[in-house]
């Protein structure tokens, strides 16, 4: 048993360990640098002219992002609450009682006295549950479009790393939006970016002195028996 435990222990550090190097958050994470938008070809002529009509842009178009390379800002308001309270409560009583026991019309007795059976069990569980949990995210973060899909949808990608006493703070979004939810003044709501991906997390002592040891995730994780 004690081997098996040992084992097991080791083989959840070594995981944590594999999975905290392949996670852990880098500055200038290049899935996260901004896309430039390949230079078309211009054919030069010679007209002693500077209008240039491959980067005209009509009097009537507004600022939105549309092309690839083009940058947006997302408006962070995340806001969610759950609670779930469960109750449990079972109670059980048996009870049998026979006095005298006979045989054969006649009261069984031992030594002159007549022998009685009685037999009493009573269970009881009572059990209580309860889930508190809110979580509220406000702020911005400007993203560039990395693709542009068929349907006109727009793939959005980028971060934003804040550098603060001891660590760095960072937040991270990628998602896919609609160019009919963007705003005149090239702005969309984070809670209309579609399969959202946002982190904000931190680095450093700070962000390190509220992790678990390694011993407490093992004790916390599913892998302790008890």
């Amino acid at each position: 048993m004690k081997k098996l435990l040992l084992s097991a222990a080791v083989v959840t550090l070594l995981s944590g360990c594999m999975s905290t190097v392949s996670n852990k958050p880098i500055a200038d994470d290049p899935y996260y640098a901004p896309v430039y938008p390949a230079a078309p070809a211009m054919n030069i002529v010679k007209t002693g002219s500077l209008f240039n009509a491959n980067k005209l842009d009509s009097l009537y178009a507004d600022v939105k992002a549309r092309q690839v390379g083009d940058i947006i800002e997302v408006v962070l308001s995340e806001s969610t609450s759950a609670k779930k309270k469960a109750n449990n409560n079972t109670k059980k009583d048996n009870k049998f009682n026979l006095s005298p026991v006979t045989a054969l019309g006649k009261n069984v007795t031992i030594g002159g006295n007549e022998i009685s059976v009685g037999m009493n069990q009573a269970s009881e569980f009572k059990g209580t549950g309860t889930a508190d949990q809110s979580n509220s995210l406000t702020g911005s973060i400007s993203v560039s479009v990395v693709q542009v899909l068929d349907n006109g949808n727009l793939i959005v990608r980028g971060e934003k790393w804040m550098t603060i006493n001891n660590g760095d703070e960072f937040i991270r979004l990628n998602g896919i939006i609609r160019p009919q939810d963007i705003s005149a003044d090239n702005q969309i709501e984070s809670i209309r970016v579609a399969n959202a991906r946002i982190q904000y997390s931190g680095t450093g002592s700070f962000a390190n002195s509220q992790k678990m040891g390694w011993l407490a995730r093992f004790f916390n994780s599913g892998m302790w028996p008890f």
